[in-house]
């Protein structure tokens, strides 16, 4: 589903682990958490175990489990990976009921940090770990981690969703090049209109994806203050900020001959059948969506850099954006380990080591993106440090999942009903508003 994913450690234990900090060992942590000199040639966290839950399968948990060794091999400590699958929050509630959760769970949206902070089931950073968040991130990331005042969470894996994928074939075909405006954008989409290919593939049945569009297009045109504000809902959904960007996108989601199969169509095409509908039965030029759109397209048969080509997010306003989506890590647990984990986590040797994998962009600012295994990643790594503190999260995953994170619901419902009439742009904006309050109520 959702492929924006989040991330997140005892004052002393980070000084006692020289691998996951910047201090020498001076004391060796049991497992209750008490110190003891180390004997000789003994790792800190010998006999320490830690459990760590994430969404994470497949290839994705592989690369993360070697992240892990590598943290087993600097301290000593025994990890255990557990996958919580699609709904994290199924699979901790119990767990937290129960008091049986486990040492460090990463998020895959900041909004849980709040939610699981109001039931008091997340352990506040130490002092070392937010030493490590500041030396290594903007103050904005920081602040995602946090709640009430307090640090619980840092962000350990990002994904860049400020792009536009195309056919290399399909611009050729019409003889248009990138654009860098959304002017540009939407001029040679009628160029590509014309030649006789549907510019846009969308993939409205997933209505993640059009929150994505909207926040691109928001960012650019509203600037970071306002879409700070429209995401903690300071500012209603009727704001002329709204207006503005929902009347960018109407020069596109307006005409039928820009979509493929109409808008009838885009609702019924989920992602990733959106790219396949690009790549594979090559029937549209564009799919807007994130780094993680060349998996699909790979899929498709389209090598990435030759058939599969991407730009960044035009302009639609005065900046090009930056959305982020990430996985944010939390500590459950007060222990030894886990802040240890979360401190190595946020280090920029743990970011290093995972960045070498494939399929991972580091948020952690003094991560090299000359540690990234191919150029696109190299690229994307470079785009995340070089916009700094422009960066965004993504705004749904900000909100409460009743508006920002349901199918067939909230902001996700809202602009997929506005996709079916564009015209209406009022009347989607009362209506995001409407599912604002109830979220924001609750």
């Amino acid at each position: 589903m959702r492929k924006a994913r989040a991330a997140v450690i005892l004052a002393g234990l980070a000084v006692a682990v020289a691998a996951c900090g910047n201090a020498p060992t001076t004391t060796t942590p049991t497992e209750s958490g008490s110190a003891s000199a180390p004997a000789a040639g003994a790792k800190p966290l010998q006999g320490v175990k830690l459990e760590v839950a994430a969404k994470w399968t497949g290839a994705e948990q592989k690369n993360f489990e070697q992240v892990l060794k590598a943290f087993t091999e600097k301290t000593g400590a025994e990890v255990t990976y557990a996958s919580t699958g699609e709904d994290t929050g199924a699979y901790l509630g119990p767990r937290i009921q129960g008091k049986n959760p486990p040492d460090v769970a990463v998020l895959p949206q900041p909004g849980l940090v709040q939610q699981y902070a109001d039931q008091s089931a997340l352990k506040p950073l130490s002092d070392d770990v937010i030493k490590e968040i500041d030396t290594n991130y903007t103050p904005y990331w920081k602040e995602l981690g946090s709640a009430d005042g307090k640090v619980y969470g840092v962000l350990i894996k990002a994904a860049h969703k400020s792009l536009v994928w195309y056919s290399g074939q399909a611009y050729d075909d019409a003889g248009v090049q990138p654009a860098t405006t959304w002017d540009e954008l939407v001029k040679n989409a009628q160029t590509i209109a014309d030649s006789g290919t549907p510019p846009f593939s969308l993939c409205a049945a997933s209505g993640w994806t059009l929150t994505d569009l909207f926040e691109n297009v928001y960012l650019s045109t509203a600037g970071a203050e306002n879409y700070d504000k429209l995401s903690k809902h300071e500012i209603p959904w009727t704001d002329p900020t709204v207006t503005t960007a929902l009347q960018k996108i109407q020069q596109i989601v307006g005409k039928k001959e820009f979509l493929l199969d109409g808008s009838s169509g885009a609702l019924q095409t989920d992602y990733p059948t959106c790219v396949s509908k690009v790549y594979g039965n090559k029937k549209a030029a564009m799919v807007v969506e994130g780094d993680f759109v060349a998996v699909e397209a790979a899929q498709s048969g389209a090598k990435v850099g030759e058939q599969a080509k991407y730009f960044p997010f035009p302009k639609a306003g005065d900046t090009a954006p930056v959305v982020l989506g990430g996985d944010v890590a939390v500590a459950m647990k007060d222990s030894p380990g886990a802040m240890a984990l979360l401190q190595f986590l946020a280090s920029k040797e743990g970011g290093e080591i995972w960045a070498k994998l494939p399929g991972y962009l580091s948020p952690n600012k003094n991560v090299s993106p000359d540690n990234y295994p191919d150029e696109l990643t190299k690229q994307l790594g470079q785009t995340i440090v070089s916009a700094g503190d422009a960066v965004r999260y993504d705004m749904s995953d900000l909100a409460p999942s009743a508006f920002g994170g349901t199918d067939g619901k909230g902001e996700w419902k809202a602009l997929q009903d506005f996709l079916r009439n564009p015209s209406d742009i009022k009347g989607a904006q009362t209506a995001l508003e409407a599912e604002a309050k109830k979220a924001w109520k609750k």
